[in-house]
């Protein structure tokens, strides 16, 4: 970790009153985990915080409604000059749907692990190598004296077993273990976090990732594994957009493959809708290190990370599919076949 930043953060936290914290929009486990332990090590802290989501994410995916957000704005506060801003787990102030503290005299605290991350804040702690964002939020408030209650230890969990993909991705690493050892034993019910996250899923979840499954195409030998998913599967299906989440990962899962992409169409998108346009956000996953799939989604407007990104596109399957193979064979230096 930048010994620096870190005790420039520190300071900043030691040395503030009034926070207001942001994270990225669509929000995962790891931001809305970062986000919640954050506000309450805060709260511990005596210090005056408040977060801050856009009234469009709600509501959040079924996986993440047990949250409970004190102290949450949907509007940026009229005191925001006054406070200090943090931003958690968002490597461009733009994926923050508001652009909350977007200005020359704003003081931004940023705090993230993607190494993509545009340093945009007047204090940048960017741990590249930390497993998730919460990661960085355990070792602070451990450095600041706060002892987990239940609600930072699980909050703290949902961030940390979310981001390394149950522990799986190549991410994860002996203090990835550490933390998670320390917040069993601060309390968190390895099961219970579990069941909410991966079990009770709605049947309409089940429905959509059988319509994902049954448009697998692969390409180029293998080595490029894509499906759709069409407005018209949500609406048979009755799914929410969220209920896509956990499809790539069996596209990933396959042999030989070693870019999965799911693309899935916008089901509210009034701008595309009206330029006949039906805009598809595209995830992305590598399953090794040979392929970094952060820049293959930096050129198509998005980011990420190495092994898992995304990003917004209005082009058609065919040149989706195009452009990935692409980007795939320029990264392994073969060609598209």
């Amino acid at each position: 970790m930048s010994a620096e930043s870190r005790a420039a953060i520190l300071e900043e936290i030691a040395g503030s009153e009034r926070f207001l914290l942001v994270t990225h929009e669509n929000p995962d486990g790891d931001a809305l985990g970062s986000l919640v332990a954050m506000h309450n090590v805060l709260g511990a802290l005596g210090k005056d915080s408040l977060m801050f989501m856009d009234a469009s994410e709600f509501p959040l995916p079924y996986e993440y409604r047990f949250f409970v957000f004190e102290r949450l704005a949907s509007a940026s506060p009229d005191d925001v000059d006054e406070r200090t801003v943090i931003y958690l787990d968002c490597g461009n102030i733009d994926r923050n749907p508001a652009a909350v503290g977007k200005h020359d005299d704003a003081h931004i605290l940023n705090i993230d692990h993607h190494h993509d991350n545009t340093r945009f804040g007047t204090v940048n702690h960017v741990v590249e190598e930390a497993s998730c964002t919460a990661e960085i939020v355990w070792d602070l408030m451990r450095a600041l004296g706060v002892a987990p209650t239940q609600t930072i230890a699980d909050a703290l969990y949902v961030g940390l077993v979310t981001d390394t993909g149950k522990f799986m991705y190549e991410n994860t690493g002996t203090r990835a273990h550490v933390m998670a050892a320390e917040l069993i034993d601060a309390g968190v019910d390895v099961n219970g976090v579990y069941r909410r996250l991966y079990e009770d899923m709605p049947y309409a979840k089940l429905e959509l990732l059988g319509r994902g499954l049954a448009s697998i195409e692969r390409y180029d030998e293998g080595r490029l594994t894509v499906t759709c998913l069409t407005r018209e599967d949500y609406a048979a299906t009755g799914a929410e957009e969220s209920y896509s989440e956990g499809v790539i990962d069996h596209l990933r899962s396959i042999h030989g493959t070693k870019v999965a992409a799911l693309s899935r169409e916008l089901t509210a998108d009034a701008n595309g809708d009206a330029a006949g346009v039906r805009r598809k956000k595209v995830s992305l996953r590598a399953t090794d290190g040979e392929v970094d799939v952060s820049l293959i989604a930096r050129t198509g407007g998005g980011g990420g990370h190495r092994q898992a990104a995304g990003f917004t596109t209005d082009l058609d399957h065919d040149s989706l599919v195009a452009f990935l193979r692409e980007q795939l064979a320029a990264q392994l230096g073969v060609p598209a076949s």
